[in-house]
């Protein structure tokens, strides 16, 4: 199988990430009751613009990655005595008395954290790629490597990190390097999976450049596989997603991995 579409683990198990069928920038399907009982799934709907590139008009250009934000600094404010109480519950349930010394601004630290730690979900690409993206007649290939990543496992809310490798084909149009790195801040901290994070990084500088091509690759560990479960303490999650020349030309595609791994 071309590298193109690989997850490796450390035990070479090798899953396709290619699929474009899923909404790359958006919330994925959630659960509502039946009125009888029972769930259904249904589609979480999407501001104008943000759903999937493949249900708009090829005329509409793609214009999603300038649509997204869930969350404002006034929400964090509001949210914050909530959270807080909640951690105060969690505590109580795991046997813990949160009056004693040690844990009474414990709720709080935790709440702040973890609002910290998801950030991304207050922050808009556009925001920071509308002032440094510049017509540039260069056609040679553009990698940043090696950008260090802190995310949170969405099904364990414990941490994922490791390292991003991004690479893109301009198309007459570049961007500033230090923006690559703040697309994957923005992507990463969220409750996220790497599967889609990768994709998310990769489609967001698809919409925002149009460049020829774009290669992401990213090399995690998961701290559900090292400090519970299988306990796996020296594993790590690679990931990848090639659009555009990327994916089409394997000459290309080579020469990316090879850069990256040097």
């Amino acid at each position: 199988m071309e590298p193109s579409k690989q997850i490796q683990y450390t035990s070479n198990e090798v899953k396709d990430t290619g699929d474009s069928s899923s909404v790359p920038n958006g919330h994925f399907d959630g659960l509502v009751k039946r009125p009888a009982g029972g769930t259904v799934r249904t589609q979480t709907p999407q501001p104008p613009g943000a759903e999937c590139s493949s249900h708009r008009p090829a005329n509409a250009g793609m214009e999603s990655w300038r649509e997204e934000r869930t969350r404002s600094v006034e929400d964090n404010e509001m949210s914050l005595p909530s959270l807080a109480a909640a951690y105060t519950t969690i505590l109580r349930g795991l046997g813990e008395d949160p009056q004693r010394q040690g844990l009474l601004k414990t709720p709080w630290r935790a709440a702040t954290a973890m609002q910290f730690f998801t950030k991304g979900y207050q922050e808009k690409i556009i925001d920071v790629l509308n002032d440094a993206i510049f017509d540039e007649d260069h056609d040679e290939m553009v990698i940043v490597k090696d950008i260090d990543m802190f995310s949170m496992c969405e099904h364990h809310l414990v941490p994922i990190f490791g390292r991003v490798h991004i690479g893109y084909l301009p198309n007459k149009r570049v961007l500033g390097l230090s923006k690559l790195a703040r697309i994957v801040e923005i992507y990463s901290r969220r409750l996220q999976v790497q599967e889609r994070l990768t994709k998310q990084i990769a489609v967001a500088i698809t919409e925002a450049l149009q460049p020829t091509g774009v290669g992401v690759v990213i090399e995690a560990t998961h701290m559900c596989m090292v400090m519970r479960g299988v306990q796996k303490m020296n594993s790590k999650t690679v990931t990848s997603t090639m659009l555009g020349v990327f994916r089409e030309d394997p000459k290309t595609r080579d020469e990316f991995l090879t850069l990256i791994r040097s």
